[in-house]
């Protein structure tokens, strides 16, 4: 049904569910730095709090809550947390 995940030492945790077409996780990140892989497709989206973001040859860029972002498969993303801070990932 549902699979936990968690990550950094249990600063970023997520719950993995499938949505109607698509698998998806939502989880929360405590303030810190993180390096994330891809392996799919990846539509970000900030449910609360912020997220500084690091795309592969980007500018840093704060996601606020509502806003969405995109991540190449097989790829990597810098993470810059402030603040505890809920998401939503949908992969594919």
């Amino acid at each position: 049904m549902f699979n936990t995940n968690e990550y950094f030492d249990g600063k970023v945790k997520s719950i993995a569910f499938n949505t109607a077409t698509l698998p998806a996780t939502v989880g929360v990140m405590a303030p810190g730095d993180y390096v994330f892989n891809t392996a799919e497709k990846e539509a970000m989206t900030v449910v609360s709090g912020s997220l500084n973001i690091t795309l592969p040859g980007k500018e840093q860029h704060c996601y606020q809550a509502g806003e969405t972002f995109e991540v190449a498969a097989n790829s990597s993303f810098d993470v810059n947390v402030n603040e505890e801070t809920a998401y939503l990932c949908i992969y594919g």
